[in-house]
């Protein structure tokens, strides 16, 4: 049965939310975290693993040392103290996908701590303002293994036929950064922290420390949500919602948890700390197991691992391989692409920031990758569900059809089904011109047939334009361009038009 919701407006009259983000990035090391076995995506299930990330005994684990560089790296970027001395400890709990029965992370020493990050979000009046979200900690840890459930409506455990386990995750490094609870944001709840995993995986990026596909597990995140009576000033019993996989859920889970909690509160109800499954299809999210707290996984300091300590010359040469701040990076882009602020903040708003400097990097003028990647692009991310940097087209790909367009190899009207080819799996964008026969016709004398049928058959228009009414050319063009399947360049069939009826 589904859960009763409060209208959104009612929420926030009543409650003020506070969230917490914990977002897990998977690193791109060559090797997992702790042995030699290879940190790849896909795979043969099991045979990428060892006796060490399978946890048998005898096998001893090694730091992954570029780990250790991303790790810094990271925390630096988001402001983060480094960290003199720090170790690695055991998080005990018991799941069939984790082969330890531990995980190795880290608990009260991070290698990160105390940092924050400024999010850009837009005001009702088109403003951009800046909201801080404080940086409790970042630290390192491995992955577990995945678990595929067979049989069963939902591909959950509940109600499979059996279930099947792939350890080639299992170890691979990761960087899990929490935020402190983030309050004040009120009706922008949602809209922050969508803002804040977005901006983040921007970073993440640009570090090149992660490829960062919320598609494909490498960015994951865990949305914690409470809410307490309006201005109390404090904090409600949390639900986390785990493994949101893209900025537009990470969005729909907030707005959703705040509307399910409010009722229940509103009915004299308690919220039970628990974890939460988001439902992509449905969005909405169902109970998972009951939230364990730090003394449950009964950590301790990790005994087959020496401590961590970087040397502050180390911390201070990673310091300068940092990218460009980021609001700084966004004022740069809009003064040399000459975008208005109402632009760049649609742009930023879409997710779209990273995909359009990809866009012109191969070759596109600004306001064209713009606007492919906010209109064509954007329509289809909205229609499949997805975010934009989801979609199966690459920035080299958008810019090779607006090369199409400007070459007149294609007209725009003929672009948008070179995308349709392209999302569709059909290849490149060439191979999808050659494929669909998309190439507009630049031969006079197929365009000239095509023009005197259409004066033939429309004398009245004709006679206007010779009478000097040249506007009425558009209705013999249209003419033209149907009768040539949107083959053919508009402006050389106006010009073929009006010579013809000097």
């Amino acid at each position: 049965m589904p859960d009763a919701l409060m209208p959104y407006d009612d929420v926030l009259a009543a409650f003020d939310p506070a969230l917490g983000l914990e977002v897990h990035v998977e690193l791109n090391t060559a090797s997992k975290m702790f042995c030699g076995c290879p940190a790849t995506f896909g795979g043969e299930p099991n045979a990428g693993t060892c006796p060490t990330c399978l946890g048998l005994p005898g096998a001893m684990p090694v730091v992954n040392g570029k780990a250790v560089e991303s790790a810094i790296r990271i925390g630096l970027a988001l402001n983060c103290d480094i960290a003199e001395w720090c170790r690695f400890a055991r998080k005990n709990y018991f799941y069939p996908d984790m082969p330890k029965n531990f995980q190795t992370s880290q608990y009260d020493e991070p290698i990160c701590f105390d940092g924050y990050m400024d999010v850009d979000i837009q005001n009702d009046a088109g403003e951009t303002e800046t909201f801080r979200v404080e940086i409790e900690r970042a630290h390192m840890e491995e992955d577990t293994g995945k678990s595929l459930h067979v049989g069963g409506a939902t591909g959950r455990i509940h109600g499979a036929d059996y279930s099947l386990v792939d350890y080639n995750r299992a170890g691979i490094p990761l960087i899990e950064i929490v935020t402190r609870p983030i309050m004040g944001a009120g009706e922008r709840a949602p809209e922050v922290a969508k803002a804040y995993v977005s901006q983040l995986r921007e970073l993440i990026v640009a570090l090149g420390v992660s490829e960062a596909r919320m598609d494909q597990g490498n960015l994951r995140a865990d949305v914690n949500l409470s809410l307490a009576p309006k201005g109390s000033g404090g904090l409600g019993t949390r639900t986390e919602t785990k493994n949101v996989n893209s900025f537009r859920s990470v969005e729909r889970a907030v707005r959703y948890e705040m509307q399910r909690h409010a009722v229940i509160l509103r009915d004299g109800g308690s919220i039970l700390q628990e974890t939460r499954h988001w439902h992509e299809d449905t969005g909405i999210t169902t109970s998972g197991r009951e939230k364990s707290d730090a003394e449950d996984y009964r950590y301790f300091p990790e005994p087959d691992l020496v401590p961590v300590a970087p040397s502050r010359e180390w911390v201070e040469e990673l310091r300068g391989t940092l990218p460009e701040n980021p609001t700084v990076r966004r004022a740069r882009l809009q003064a040399d692409w000459g975008f208005t602020d109402m632009e760049m903040r649609d742009t930023i708003g879409a997710g779209a920031l990273g995909l359009v400097e990809e866009t012109i990097a191969e070759g596109a003028a600004p306001q064209a990758a713009r606007k492919w990647w906010l209109g064509e692009l954007a329509r289809r991310s909205n229609e499949d569900g997805v975010d934009l940097v989801d979609l199966p087209i690459t920035p080299a790909d958008v810019a090779r059809i607006q090369a199409l367009v400007d070459d007149k190899t294609v007209n725009d009207k003929l672009a948008r089904q070179v995308f349709e080819g392209v999302l569709a799996g059909e290849g490149t964008p060439d191979e999808v011109v050659a494929g669909r026969g998309l190439a507009v016709v630049s031969d006079d004398g197929a365009l000239g047939a095509a023009v005197d049928n259409a004066i033939a058959a429309n004398p009245g228009v004709a006679d206007k334009i010779r009478d000097g009414k040249h506007a009425a050319a558009g209705a013999l063009i249209g003419v033209v361009m149907k009768e040539m399947r949107g083959q053919a360049d508009a402006g050389r069939v106006r010009e073929l038009i009006l010579e013809k009826l000097a």
